[in-house]
């Protein structure tokens, strides 16, 4: 683990390639898991807010999953996550025309509906974020479903904190991306 400010970054971030390839796994991780997306009680409030907007966008198995369980409920490990259609896709997961399983959230961010872009732990895969005492640390997960997302990010050469370059800048700011990217050039020049 590197420290850089608060965070403790994985190693991964640097070693692992990483590029999503929709056209591969179809958005496999929206519908695969044994829970929903993890959320900050601050995106629970969001997502409340933002929901009349979302609503248009998602499926209707998905409208009467937040309507029976909200837009956020507590998984088996204790943690705030967004609720699943019948123990599979996270609600608010829709279906474009090649059968890729998109965010209806983002979507409406994008049609300019609402300024919520999506869960930080969505746009940030696949770095699973956990609160320390004195840390925060950036862990890479890795996941079967992503094979083609490595083997793509591999052949473009783009690491995962590079593919992640935007949620990372959103979540911790321009600075602190600027030192990940001289700690990565350091550790580069290191491990060559």
């Amino acid at each position: 683990m590197i420290i850089i400010g608060d965070k403790l970054v994985s190693e991964d971030l640097f070693e692992k390639h990483f590029v999503c390839d929709l056209s591969s796994c179809k958005g496999e991780c929206c519908v695969s898991g044994d829970s929903g997306a993890p959320l900050t009680a601050a995106e629970v409030k969001e997502l409340e807010l933002a929901l009349p907007k979302v609503l248009p966008y998602m499926k209707e198995d998905g409208k009467l999953a937040v309507q029976k369980q909200g837009v956020a409920v507590v998984d088996s490990d204790g943690d705030i996550v967004t609720p699943l259609i019948d123990g599979k896709e996270c609600a608010f997961t829709f279906f474009d025309e090649k059968g890729i399983a998109k965010c209806s959230i983002e979507k409406a961010y994008r049609e300019g509906e609402i300024d919520f872009f999506k869960p930080l732990s969505c746009h940030m895969y696949p770095i699973r974020v956990k609160e320390l005492t004195d840390y925060t640390a950036l862990n890479y997960h890795h996941w079967p479903i992503c094979e083609a997302a490595c083997t793509l990010g591999a052949s473009l050469k783009v690491t995962a904190h590079q593919f992640l370059k935007e949620p990372l800048t959103r979540a911790y700011g321009k600075e602190w991306y600027a030192d990940l990217e001289i700690v990565f050039e350091q550790w580069t020049k290191e491990n060559s």
